[in-house]
């Protein structure tokens, strides 16, 4: 199938987004996030059939943007450059697929990296994963159709917080090997691999990486993806592009933040070169990961895993997209997480301030239905 190349609002070099522009009405939208939540949790929609409508960020919150780059943005660059390093040598030709959207803004500066690195053509495509719902089977078929090896398929989010993703990466990959008879291994690279289950990982600190504040404002103005009836079996997973909303475009950061972090990088590489840790898939990690799930659900009373969202990655999606009945920080003073602090504030949600919270800086439960 012939199908125009789409970059969101990132540059061409930046990333090939291997997903279907949809329109509104296409989207099954509920009015608000409780009649999303509703729909959800009484399994009369999955989550990826339906969008709920992004809202600009404010100024106010813009800041706390500016504010987490500001303290955060060199641990990112090196968390970025130290993947590509180990990409670079590792891995032949790589052909960089990041998992949309969280996984997007890494994917781009991580290729940069690469190219630097090697000075070979380095592909990034971004292509969707749903909980549950498995891989886009169409954009893999469309990325190994243009001459990716196997082998070199290299597939990047921004961090692990219970693992589900990488988990779904695991299945649907033996699923897609099996059916198409390929070899595609399902190593995940992360910043940040909370759970233990990612391939690699710059670390397994509960950082706050500033791409992860923001919605599509940092990623191509493009939405999480989407797979409803307007999928047709030969398409790629759908989304929404904000693109052609002035209020949006004005707001957009993707590339000025990737030029940003990249900026960092070359400063790095100007500079002697420690050896920098890197972190595996580790069963012991996986434990103490498991173990403190289940014992937060026990303490708040929680039954579904799906309602409970470790680390301040996922807490600050809940806060941004479901409906929260509480969120748990280790301490509210933490600069890390201001924006939460600011996110429940705004819509009057509980925070709970716990020293003795394990592995994490923040915990979000979504509501369940009663």
């Amino acid at each position: 199938m012939n199908r125009p190349a789409f970059h969101g609002s990132y540059r061409a070099q930046d990333v090939e987004f291997l997903l279907k522009p949809l329109g509104r009405g296409d989207l099954n939208m509920p009015a608000n996030v409780e009649e999303k939540e509703a729909l959800i949790q009484s399994g009369q929609r999955h989550y990826s059939e339906m969008l709920t409508p992004e809202s600009l960020p404010s100024e106010a919150y813009c800041r706390l943007f500016f504010a987490a780059l500001a303290r955060n943005g060199a641990r990112m660059a090196a968390g970025c450059l130290t993947l590509a390093q180990h990409i670079a040598a590792n891995v032949s030709k790589p052909v960089l697929l990041s998992l949309a959207r969280a996984g997007t803004p890494v994917g781009v500066i991580v290729a940069h990296i690469l190219r630097w690195l090697t000075g070979q053509a380095v592909p990034h495509y971004s292509l969707s994963i749903i909980r549950d719902r498995g891989i886009d089977a169409n954009a893999l078929d469309a990325v190994l159709a243009r001459g990716a090896a196997p082998q070199s398929l290299v597939f990047i989010d921004g961090w692990t917080g219970k693992g589900v993703i990488a988990d779904e990466l695991q299945a649907a990959l033996a699923a897609y090997n099996e059916r198409r008879g390929a070899q595609i291994a399902p190593r995940l690279w992360v910043l940040a691999d909370l759970a233990g289950k990612a391939y690699c990982a710059a670390s397994r600190e509960d950082y706050l990486m500033p791409s992860a504040i923001l919605n599509a404002t940092v990623s191509g103005l493009v939405s999480r993806s989407v797979l409803n009836a307007a999928i047709g079996a030969d398409d790629f997973h759908g989304c929404l592009f904000y693109g052609d909303d002035a209020a949006f475009v004005a707001c957009d950061v993707s590339v000025w933040f990737v030029d940003d972090l990249l900026q960092r990088v070359r400063a790095l590489l100007q500079k002697p070169q420690n050896n920098v840790p890197l972190y595996f898939g580790n069963e012991g990690q996986q434990q103490r990961c498991a173990d403190f799930l289940a014992a937060e659900m026990a303490r708040y009373g929680v039954a579904d895993r799906n309602l409970i969202k470790p680390g301040i990655g996922e807490a600050t999606r809940v806060l941004l997209r479901r409906l929260p009945q509480r969120v748990v920080v280790k301490s509210q003073q933490h600069a890390d997480v201001q924006h939460l602090l600011a996110l429940a504030r705004e819509k009057g949600v509980p925070v709970e301030a716990r020293p003795d919270l394990p592995l994490v800086q923040a915990l979000a439960i979504i509501k369940g239905n009663t």
